[in-house]
């Protein structure tokens, strides 16, 4: 008969360290977010401008290029002797909902922003890899366009492709985005030519991969932290790029109400005491743009691995 040992039947036991679980990347972010409480501010306001963004129709009390001009310049309802619920942030002079207008700016300025970065993101990262990857003529080439593009003021270059191809929120989309690609092509194209020569790169083309395989697979993974980074920033650069152009009267059509066009249509009333055309649109800036830095400030130190171990 065999006899069992207390050995033989007792559950194994590990240390209370190895039966801790490494927390996920998420739970690691969420941490990071509540520790740093600033960036969870910022996320918080940018989590209203972009519910704003998305449902701004269905939640915009009024049509924002409707005109009352019985209500024109009507002030906001905590400033006025008479309040008219009506008007709860006041009117423009042509009687236009200011609230209604900065709630469907949202849209606008977000959507430019995004879509901007996406569009220079994508031309300047795959034209970066490239340039990297392959160098020779193929990097010389890439290089010397994105040293012309800098040589020209980005103001100027804008004003002159919008007046040649109008003004429209796809035309603004694309001078937006051709005047970011030249910072992802640049930090895409060092990052790559760190990447290239590492030992997992040389066993994929010794393994027979292709050039467009270790690309995606093998380069692109490793280099998108500090793309992302700046990218997070330039979504706020956009967003006041767009400010400017709209305040110039080169960013979308006049119908289209926007941020940086309430700001230019409030220059002529501003002297007649009506502060709040120019506040609000202005407010809204300022908060996303400062929320944009903030989230990206501390995505930065949250993607960098050596400060991985405070966080």
């Amino acid at each position: 008969m065999i006899q069992t040992t207390p050995s033989m039947t007792a559950p194994v036991r590990l240390p209370a360290d190895e039966l801790v679980e490494t927390p996920s990347e998420l739970r690691r972010a969420l941490r990071s977010l509540f520790k740093a409480r600033w960036p969870l501010l910022a996320l918080i306001v940018l989590g209203i401008v972009g519910f704003f963004a998305l449902f701004g129709p269905n939640i915009a009390p009024k049509d924002p290029n409707r005109q009352t001009l019985r209500a024109r310049l009507t002030p906001p309802m905590f400033a006025a002797e008479t309040p008219n619920p009506d008007y709860p942030l006041g009117s423009d002079a042509l009687g236009r909902d200011v609230l209604s207008r900065l709630i469907y700016g949202a849209r606008v300025s977000i959507s430019v922003g995004l879509a901007a970065v996406l569009l220079g993101g994508f031309v300047g990262i795959s034209l970066g890899m490239v340039a990297g990857y392959f160098g020779g003529f193929l990097d010389d080439l890439i290089m010397r366009i994105a040293d012309i593009q800098l040589g020209f003021p980005f103001i100027l270059l804008a004003i002159m492709v919008l007046v040649v191809l109008g003004q429209s929120v796809a035309n603004l989309v694309i001078v937006l985005g051709i005047g970011q690609w030249v910072t992802y092509a640049r930090i895409a194209r060092g990052s790559t030519i760190a990447e290239r020569e590492r030992e997992h790169i040389t066993a994929s083309r010794a393994m027979g991969a292709n050039n467009a395989r270790i690309l995606l697979r093998g380069i692109l993974p490793n280099i998108t932290a500090p793309l992302i980074v700046i990218a997070s920033f330039n979504v706020a650069s956009v967003i006041l790029s767009e400010a400017t152009l709209s305040f110039l009267g080169l960013g979308v059509p006049p119908t289209v109400p926007t941020w940086g066009g309430m700001l230019a249509e409030s220059r002529d009333q501003l002297l007649g005491g009506s502060w709040w055309l120019a506040v609000f649109p202005g407010l809204c800036i300022v908060l996303t743009v400062l929320s944009l830095n903030v989230l990206g400030d501390w995505l930065r130190d949250f993607l960098d691995p050596r400060l991985r171990g405070s966080r």
